[in-house]
This record gives structure tokens, sequence and C-alpha cells, in this order.
């Protein structure tokens, strides 16, 4: 069902300028804009992230351009990949929406990530390998719980999901949650939220993007559970999709007003230091910013589009406002976060979430 699904005109014609300049001022006006009807609309009644897993990712995409010019970094930082819980009212009554529901094992068929060793734990079966596949997992890429972990430490039954979205498709296999001719979805009733050009575009890939998509990970999901988004939407009070183009020109962003605050989430950067680079207790990256007049700094792995990433980011940090719990940086809280670990030494987040929950 569609009927509670409502557009939003806010950011209409914002990027129609041919001038990047005048698209950013434009886009900026609307997020101010936005922000108050968002949080004049009420807020949801339930928001929680939880930490899935944590994986290795390269600094050169993670913090794009910043380090090309130093001669000591090191090449790997490690990324919090969460969990997103919204429950939200609607006409019809409440729903719940998982925001970047990750299939961790199955992701892993992700031919980037299987070059860093994700493929060869999936190729570890059978009860002998198990304690060095566990062992390799939590090393290099530890585990806190699968979704199918999380569920039922947080009450909730498969059959509960009505919705799950995902910023952008990378590295994300759809088919064990909604399931295909062969396979039983694990979430019966959910349906998939996404932008049309998103789902087109992942139809029919280019190289410089496979290395980025799952194979086949949303092949032959009948596309009846297929919700394609043409623009921004509402789905309740407090609760929005918005369109953050660049990083994949179909990417959206999460946006979600709480009692404690508004709180936008995508991979358009992984840290705070992405949102405000200029107040980074990272040398590096505060002078880069000084130097270039870099206001965010772009997660740049596949690059569909720096402008509009960079003019993305901008507006997702408007929407969102300052942080509570410091002020020089932003509530964007990605869903892939920048995190400190003993295996990647030499930088750390200036500011980092923790896992959450607000509401009942």
């Amino acid at each position: 069902m569609r009927e509670f699904i409502k557009p939003i005109t806010t950011f209409k014609d914002t990027r129609s300028s041919h001038v990047p300049e005048v698209r950013l001022a434009a886009v900026r006006k609307a997020a101010h804009k936005f922000r108050d009807e968002l949080q004049s609309s009420g807020s949801v009644p339930f928001f929680r992230a939880v930490t899935l897993v944590n994986v290795p990712y390269p600094t050169r995409y993670a913090f794009f351009g910043v380090y090309n010019d130093a001669t000591f970094v090191t090449p790997i930082i490690h990324i919090t990949n969460r969990l997103f819980v919204i429950r939200f009212q609607t006409e019809g009554g409440l729903k719940t929406l998982l925001f970047s529901p990750s299939d961790i094992m199955a992701n892993a068929e992700t031919r980037f990530f299987k070059r860093f060793g994700g493929g060869f734990l999936t190729k570890l079966q059978g009860d002998s390998m198990k304690p060095v596949k566990d062992a390799a997992q939590q090393l290099v890429a530890p585990i806190a719980h699968t979704v199918e972990e999380w569920l039922p430490l947080m009450g909730f039954e498969p059959s509960d999901i009505d919705y799950i979205s995902y910023d952008h498709l990378h590295t994300q296999d759809l088919r064990n949650w909604l399931g295909t001719a062969d396979r039983k979805a694990y979430f019966p009733n959910a349906k998939l939220l996404v932008m049309r050009q998103e789902w087109e575009s992942a139809t029919g890939l280019l190289p410089p993007q496979k290395d980025w998509y799952c194979p086949n990970g949303i092949a032959g999901i009948d596309p009846q559970k297929i919700i394609l988004l043409d623009d921004d939407v509402m789905l309740g009070p407090g609760l929005a999709l918005v369109r953050t183009p660049g990083h994949t020109m179909g990417n959206h962003s999460l946006v979600v007003n709480t009692p404690a605050g508004v709180y936008v989430s995508s991979e358009n950067g992984v840290s705070a230091d992405s949102y405000a680079p200029i107040h980074s207790k990272n040398n590096e990256i505060r002078h880069y910013a000084q130097k270039t007049g870099m206001e965010v700094i772009l997660n740049g792995n596949t690059q569909e589009s720096g402008l509009e990433q960079y003019i993305s980011m901008v507006m997702e940090k408007e929407i969102a406002g300052p942080a509570q719990q410091n002020p020089d940086f932003y509530n964007v809280f990605n869903s892939s976060q920048f995190s400190p670990y003993w295996m990647f030494p030499g930088i750390a987040p200036s500011f980092a979430f923790d896992d959450m929950e607000i509401g009942h």
C-alpha cells in the first residue's frame, strides 16, 4: 500500500541551474526550510541504531582527496555498519522500517570485498573450519549481531517488518530478505523502498560500478515487492526519504525527527569529520579543508558525480543541524561510520555516534 507516502516538493528545481554555486545555495536554503517542515510534522515513536559488523575500508575512499599528498597514512580504516529500526505512524496504523539491513555474509560476495577476504570467509564451510572462520571473521571484520539476531532482541518477528530501505544498493544482496522463486523471503511482508534511478541503474551496471554491487543481489525478486520512488517522500510524521544524488545518482538519505533531534543517515560521508572537516582533530583532514575550502569530504569509491555528492552532503548536514553532544559537528549518523580499531592505527574519528535507542 502506498497511499500514505506523500511527495515532498521543498527541493523541487533546486538543482536545475547549470551553475554549481547556484545549485548549492538553493539546496542549502531548501534544507533549512525542510528541517522546519519535518520538525513541525511530528516525531517518530521509536528509533534505534544498532551495530551489525565492522569492516575494513580504504582510507583513500573514505576521505576522498585528503591523503593524496600524505607521506604516510594507514591505507585501511574500519567502518561500523549499522541497522536502523524506525517505527512510524500512518493512517493505517504503526509501520516498521529497517534502514540498511545488511545481509552480512551474502554481501561478502561483492567483488571489492572478496578481494579483501570476505569471499574467502564464505568458503570456509564445515565444522572443522568453523574455528578458523570465526577467528578470521572476528579479527578482520567482527560481527556484533546479524539482522536475524537483533530482531528478537528488540521484540520483533520477521513478519513485523513492513519496509526495508538502503541509501543505495552498493554491496547489498536482497534475495534472502525479499525472496525469489526458489528462496523463501525472510521478511514475508516487507517491501523495498528505493529510488527508481538506483533500481534501474543496478540492472545494467558499467565496470566502475560493478566492483561495488553484489553480483545478482537483486536478481529474481518479485517486482510487487519493490516500491519505486521518483522523488523525495514523507512516510509519516517525522520520517522522510530525500534524494541525495552523487555517491550513486539514485542515492537517498533517511531523515528522522525524534524527541532527541533530527538524524540524517547515508554513506555519502563516513564520519563526523566528513561533514565538518574544518573542526577535525585529524591534522590532514583539517588542513585539507583549510587549503581547499572544502566544506565536506566525500566518501568516494565509484564517484558517479562528485559535485552532486558534495551538494548532497551539505544538504544532509543542514537538515540534521548541530549534534547535541558536540555542536562543532552535525547530527549525520552514517550508516557506515568511521570507527577506531587497533589493527589500523594512525587516525581516529573526532566525534562518533554510539548505538542508541529513542522511544518505545
